[in-house]
């Protein structure tokens, strides 16, 4: 399992703005990353949407997080592309039809695993908040 490379370059789209705390138009944004200038307007279009980054229009005008780097954690970006993250479309998707037999627990015995790792990995994503991964300015890695 991957996630989507969407998600991937909304991940580092996020740290390049934290690293730099400063307002960046999408053409920096798109040298710093490797991602192409289209497809960081298109995510950053979804970020802003979501009330993590915010843009600004005109001269002066770019990018910057909306709110602190220390309240924006991975799954919340990863959220924005991807939806909450779940193992399974049982666990996932309110009306999916099981075909398994649940006669016997009430609910499918893989339902309860699904479920379990699907939540594990949600609070592991949670706990990584973007203020840890911005150790280094994303400038310093151009392509």
């Amino acid at each position: 399992m991957h996630i989507t490379l969407e998600a991937d370059y909304a991940v580092r789209i996020v740290q390049c703005l934290a690293a730099n705390a400063k307002r960046m138009d999408a053409a920096q944004i798109s040298e710093y990353t490797g991602v192409t200038l289209r497809f960081s307007l298109k995510i950053l279009r979804k970020l802003a949407t979501n009330g993590i980054v915010a843009s600004f229009k005109g001269a002066k005008g770019g990018y910057e997080l909306a709110k602190s780097p220390e309240t924006i954690s991975l799954a919340e970006v990863l959220e924005v592309v991807e939806g909450k993250y779940a193992l399974s479309r049982c666990v996932a998707e309110k009306d999916y039809n099981c075909n398994m037999n649940t006669e016997a627990c009430g609910m499918c015995k893989f339902h309860a695993i699904f479920s379990h790792v699907s939540d594990m990995v949600r609070n592991e994503l949670e706990a990584v908040k973007f203020s840890d991964l911005t150790k280094t300015d994303c400038s310093n890695h151009k392509k």
